[in-house]
């Protein structure tokens, strides 16, 4: 049985109290923290930016999972690495250069990876995705938490599984969206790594309960 990679994603989480938030994430089960910036033009919502980016990287002490919800996020690279992140990942649709910025990823030091959209096919994934540590499938439409799961993205992890094997690819994928009760273990089955959760953690009565649920899950089990 395969182990499951769970990453939180802190823009669910109480601001209020970001840093015992973080602390829950230090002390739980969780694989990594999941990190959400957003510019408000690549998708209609603005979260956090780099200063918090960088406080949080001073206290978390599980690798942090950035996921640039932006344009132009080759500008970025240096301060997402100085910020102490483990991997950046960029939208295949925001980048002109996706070869160039994925090579730039890994010259400062982080792991790469690479986030569709709903509407974009894994095919345009060909000929980059053995040089990528991960792909972020979106399971909603980015830009706000809380949406509906999107059904297709059962048979784009499938998909994307194939042109993995196919191209020697090593690969992880990571989906972010309406991660819950009934859609973490059909995800598992279809072949997903990494589950990125936000209100089922942060919203939830018991979040180190839930972590530690969808980090023991396997393809025959239910929450």
């Amino acid at each position: 049985m395969k182990e499951i990679i769970v990453s939180p994603s802190l823009l669910a989480a109480n601001f209020l109290d970001l840093r015992q938030e973080v602390e829950m994430i230090n002390q739980s089960q969780a694989d990594w923290l999941h990190m959400d910036v957003m510019d408000g033009v690549f998708v209609p919502n603005i979260s956090f930016g780099f200063p918090v980016l960088e406080a949080v990287g001073k206290v978390c002490t599980k690798p942090m999972d950035v996921h640039l919800m932006i344009v132009h996020p080759e500008n970025y690279i240096e301060q997402t690495a100085q910020a102490g992140a483990m991997l950046m990942c960029v939208h295949y649709e925001a980048c002109l250069h996706l070869h160039r910025t994925v090579s730039k990823i890994h010259e400062a030091g982080m792991k790469a990876g690479v986030a569709l959209n709903p509407s974009t096919p894994v095919s345009v994934l060909e000929d980059i995705v053995k040089d990528v540590d991960l792909v972020l499938l979106m399971s909603v439409n980015p830009g706000f938490g809380g949406q509906k799961f999107i059904e297709n993205t059962i048979e784009k992890i499938h998909r994307l599984r194939q042109l993995i094997a196919a191209t020697g690819s090593t690969a992880l994928i990571e989906v972010d969206g309406g991660v819950q009760a009934e859609t973490a273990p059909r995800l598992i089955v279809a072949g997903a790594d990494v589950l990125v959760a936000g209100n089922y953690v942060f919203k939830s009565t018991d979040p180190t309960a839930v972590i530690h649920q969808l980090k023991h899950l396997s393809s025959s089990t239910t929450l």
